[in-house]
């Protein structure tokens, strides 16, 4: 073989490494750009400037246009907190969806269902911590209080929507008492 056929087969070589070199580093350009814009627009819709929650919010697909089901994640997780979910339950996390102006044609809502039908991982109500905690240095003593007075009551509620059994014996389950002792410490903070 010449030296001209391998230097050109070298140079070949060198520009096609290039060129996915190049490729690889405008998509990873573009992944960022995506993800700067969308911490922008939670940012916006939120008042949360605290990048790391907000990247961690971006991280589990939340967004502008799925804000509203962060408020709906606590009860997501009592609903979730003995393995597994049932109607009664379904249903009263679906009421106060609805009860928050979300119909089923919201992302929000889609987005919830899709909690419903299938656990969460433990990052989703991690995540929300974060963003309660970020939130609340945006609020006033009383408006915190009230978030938590609204929420306790909301999540109590799904405790107690499927307890018991024909209205007789224990309406909360310990594990769902559990996760409203985390929530209820989460936003006392």
């Amino acid at each position: 073989m010449s030296k001209a056929f391998l230097g050109e087969r070298g140079n070949s070589l060198e520009e096609s490494f290039f060129a996915k070199e190049n490729e690889a580093l405008r998509r990873w350009l573009r992944k960022a750009e995506e993800t700067k814009t969308k911490k922008d627009s939670l940012s916006a819709a939120s008042g949360i400037t605290d990048d790391v929650v907000l990247e961690k919010l971006v991280a589990l697909n939340i967004g502008s246009e799925t804000l509203a089901a962060l408020s709906l994640i606590p009860l997501v997780a009592v609903a979730w907190a003995d393995g597994s979910i049932d109607d009664k339950e379904r249903s009263a996390v679906l009421s106060r969806a609805a009860e928050l102006g979300l119909s089923k044609q919201d992302v929000s809502y889609q987005l919830l269902e899709g909690w419903l039908a299938e656990q969460p991982a433990p990052a989703l109500l991690a995540s929300w911590k974060d963003y309660v905690g970020a939130l609340s240095v945006t609020l006033s003593r009383e408006a915190k209080e009230a978030l938590k007075f609204r929420l306790l009551g909301r999540a109590g509620a799904i405790a107690e929507a499927a307890g018991g059994y024909l209205g007789i014996g224990q309406k909360v389950s310990s594990a769902e008492k559990a996760v409203l002792k985390e929530l209820e410490s989460t936003l006392s903070q």
